[in-house]
């Protein structure tokens, strides 16, 4: 039998499934492993390489199978599907990601460590709870406005006003609307205080991760920035560069070039949409401020606003923080401004 160089891994809840290659590409073997069965395996298996698809539990297995020997890489599942060949079932998917492990010019996907999935999960809670209370706050003021009464915008004008409608005996509602406004109120305070918690915890792990203090040196990230980042960059050394860093956020132009004409839209909008977001959101409070100094970086800034605006100054500015944040994690160094002239 020929020797098993490369396996590409089909990752489920309960039954995976795998295909194994040798040097020439050449299906050695396939198995269907219960996911009791998978860790066994792979442990009988001289160490070789194998390819799984970025999805949920990924990173999990990446390190279970890295621990045993072997190396593991993970590609983007957008890249798989170009390698898929006739009907798509789960060995056919397991061969594209055999196939597309082996390219030499793939992008992969850097595994995660446990510190930053916790990172990583504690934002995802923290996000969903702050989409639950725009979720309510919208409610309610729909509901109350069906009842002729309004609020001005903002959730904390809105949690100021609830209390005073509901003491207001002269503005219409009834005993029982009251009930369920009380109710809705409630849980506003709930989800509050959940999004409360979160941040804590979030400055508080800002507090004592070192690169996380060495990235709040740059202007415009704050202790949700910086660990956002982090956990998405981890050290750095899976980019080669900061420009790599910016192109997987998704905050470069979208090319759709022919004919040896360059044509350039708007950015691409890839990867991490959180992260873009908070970059983009940090970049325009720096934009908003950058009227009123004259270093180096807000001459920069003022100048893109004068000539394109300030919302590309914004984007253009998020990119360059993005580039800095990981030549502060790669480098293992902190922002240092140029010089004023």
């Amino acid at each position: 039998m020929d020797k098993i160089t490369t396996i590409g891994l089909d990752i489920a809840k309960t039954i995976f499934h795998t295909m194994c290659c040798d040097a020439r590409g050449k299906v050695v073997k396939k198995r269907m492993l219960k996911r009791r069965e998978v860790l066994a395996f792979f442990a009988r298996q001289v160490p070789c390489l194998i390819g799984m698809e970025a999805c949920a539990s990924a990173h999990y297995w990446a390190r279970q199978l890295t621990a045993l020997g072997h190396e593991v890489k993970l590609v983007p599942a957008q890249y798989v599907k170009a390698y898929v060949r006739g009907n798509k079932n789960d060995y056919n998917d397991a061969l594209a990601i055999s196939e597309a492990v082996t390219r030499p010019q793939m992008r992969f996907v850097a595994i995660k460590t446990p510190d930053q999935q916790d990172v990583q999960a504690l934002h995802r809670l923290r996000d969903r709870s702050v989409k639950m209370r725009t979720g309510l706050c919208n409610q309610i003021r729909g509901l109350v406005g069906e009842y002729g009464l309004v609020c001005v915008k903002g959730v904390p004008a809105l949690r100021r006003q609830i209390p005073r409608w509901l003491e207001d005996a002269e503005n219409g509602l009834s005993d029982f609307f009251r009930r369920l406004l009380s109710q809705s109120y409630q849980q506003l305070r709930i989800v509050d205080e959940d999004i409360e918690f979160y941040t804590r915890e979030l400055k508080r792990y800002s507090q004592q991760n070192d690169a996380c203090q060495r990235l709040q040196t740059i202007p415009g990230f704050g202790p949700i920035v910086a660990s956002v980042f982090h956990s998405h960059v981890g050290n750095g050394e899976a980019y080669r560069r900061g420009r790599d860093v910016s192109a997987s956020i998704g905050l470069v132009p979208r090319q759709h070039s022919s004919g040896g004409k360059d044509t350039l839209l708007g950015i691409s909008k890839r990867g991490d949409r959180q992260l873009r977001s908070l970059l983009v959101h940090g970049a325009r409070a720096v934009v908003s401020r950058a009227g009123k100094k004259d270093d180096p970086l807000s001459r920069w800034i003022n100048k893109i606003r004068a000539e394109r605006g300030i919302n590309k100054a914004t984007v253009a500015l998020a990119n360059k923080l993005a580039r800095i944040g990981w030549a502060v994690l790669a480098h293992n160094t902190v922002y240092r401004p140029a010089p004023q002239a």
